[in-house]
Order: C-alpha cells, then structure tokens, then sequence
C-alpha cells in the first residue's frame, strides 16, 4: 500500500515522515553512543585484567585467553581492541605508567631546575622499584631499536628538565647527549636494583649514580665569571625557540652554528 503524504500545519509536507526519521537519526544516535560505551568500558575492563595478571605473575601471564577470561569478554574483542598481544601490553603499560605520573602531577617544579631532576630520578627508580613487572615492559619488552610508547613520552618529560638546565645555563653538554646519558644512567641503575633481591640492594646505589651522572652534564652555577664558549652556546641553544626576532632560516643557521660551538666533535646523541 503507497504511503499517503500529509501536509503539517505549518505547510511543511512529509511531517509524520520527518518525525519518524528524526526519531530513527535519535535511535542511531543512541546505538552509536552505547556501541561506543560498549567499546570504552570492554577496554577498561581489558587493560585493567592485563593489568592484575602482570603485576600478578609478569608478562608470561598476560595471555589472550587469560585476559580474555579475567575480563569477561571473547578473545576476538581484544584483537579488535587492540590489534594484537603487543598493542595490548603497551596500552596496559601506558596506563600504569599515566597513573603513576598522575599522582606525581601535583608536584610542582622548583627554582632549581638540577634539584628537579634529581627528583625526577627518584621517581623513575621508584617506579621501577614498585612495578618491576611493568618497568620491564616499558623499558625492555620491545625490539631493539623500538620504544614503547611510554617510555617516549618519559624521555619527554625527562628532555623537558634537560631544557630547564639548560636555560637556565648549568648544562655542559649538548641537551641531546645529557637525556641520552640521564636515561641510561637511570635505567641501568633501576634495572639492577630490580634484579638484585630486596635484603641484598645497596641503600646508596640509586644516590650515588644520580649524583655522577648529574656532575657529568651540569656546571656550577651561571654567576661563575667564565664559563666557556660550550656551556654558553648550550644555554643559547636552549633558549632559541624563543627568539621571536629571527626569521626560522635565521634559526635554523644559528642553531647549526650554536650545535657545532657546543659539540665540536659532531658526537651528536641520539633520542632512545
């Protein structure tokens, strides 16, 4: 039977027809919205199933089916979630490694850059110290060449307090090659603390790499009368993002200058 056109009062046709697809757009609107909450409260449910079993029993313990299990759901939602068991492991690490930064975040920096980054330190081996499990993965669960997406956005935050040193101008080395050896001079240490059992740990490790490996990139304080072509080209270098009243060529051919005053060997660091 043909559908009768109505004409509504105002003398718009097809009324009835356009309250019954709004109502249809409104129910597609609200599947949409449920398939999305669906989505959402599966991958909580997921990383935070992952989550247990890893700090439970290690990486060996996340597997498909016992995630699957944990989290109530089939194991086809996590290939679709996640793609496969490594996109699974970095989303359960970017979570702990957020929630950790997280109950750090209301720390805030000091007047004395140097003085932040010995905290810094602190919390990354504290980190380490309170989910090994979790660490490992961050730091040492990938390929070689390849880092995971958590252990980028901490040498981020690490190269930010490099920054900091170096505007401030008590960096005495290229900001490059300082992260590179604050990252490994904080990951090692970490790692060994980890794989030395608890009664057997040296108080004074952690202490004495963190003092070393600062004493190796900063200088003494700016007011020293002379500190050197280096030291002063690394504060500039830092500083010229800033430098509104260059052109970017202008820029780009003083930090080519700045980058070969402070690291005249060309040893350039690369970023883990």
């Amino acid at each position: 039977m043909e559908r009768e056109d109505t004409i509504a009062p105002d003398g718009n046709h097809d009324a009835n027809h356009d309250a019954s697809g709004e109502a249809n757009n409104d129910a597609d609107g609200d599947a949409d919205g449920d398939a999305n909450r669906d989505r959402d409260g599966n991958r909580d449910r997921i990383v935070a199933a992952a989550a247990r079993l890893l700090s439970d029993g290690g990486p060996g313990a996340v597997s498909t089916r016992a995630v699957s299990s944990a989290a109530g759901v089939q194991p086809p939602t996590i290939y679709r979630l996640f793609g496969d068991k490594q996109g699974l492991l970095d989303a359960v690490v970017a979570h702990g490694f957020a929630e950790y930064v997280n109950s750090k975040a209301a720390e805030e920096p000091t007047d004395d850059p140097v003085e932040d980054l010995r905290a810094g330190w602190d919390q990354h081996v504290g980190l380490g110290l309170a989910n090994p499990a979790l660490y490992s993965l961050m730091y040492g669960g990938h390929r070689p060449g390849v880092s995971s997406p958590a252990a980028v956005t901490a040498f981020e935050i690490l190269a930010r307090l490099i920054r900091r040193i170096a505007e401030a101008g008590r960096l005495a080395i290229p900001e490059e090659r300082a992260a590179a050896l604050i990252h490994a001079a904080g990951c090692g240490t970490t790692f060994t603390l980890i794989a030395t059992p608890e009664d057997r740990r040296d108080p004074e490790l952690s202490r004495t790499a963190r003092e070393a490996a600062i004493a190796a990139i900063t200088t003494d304080a700016p007011a020293a009368t002379e500190p050197g072509p280096v030291a002063a080209a690394v504060t500039l270098r830092a500083a010229l993002p800033r430098a509104d009243a260059l052109t970017a060529a202008e820029r780009g051919l003083l930090r080519e200058w700045l980058d070969r005053i402070a690291d005249p060997d060309g040893r350039r660091a690369e970023t883990p």
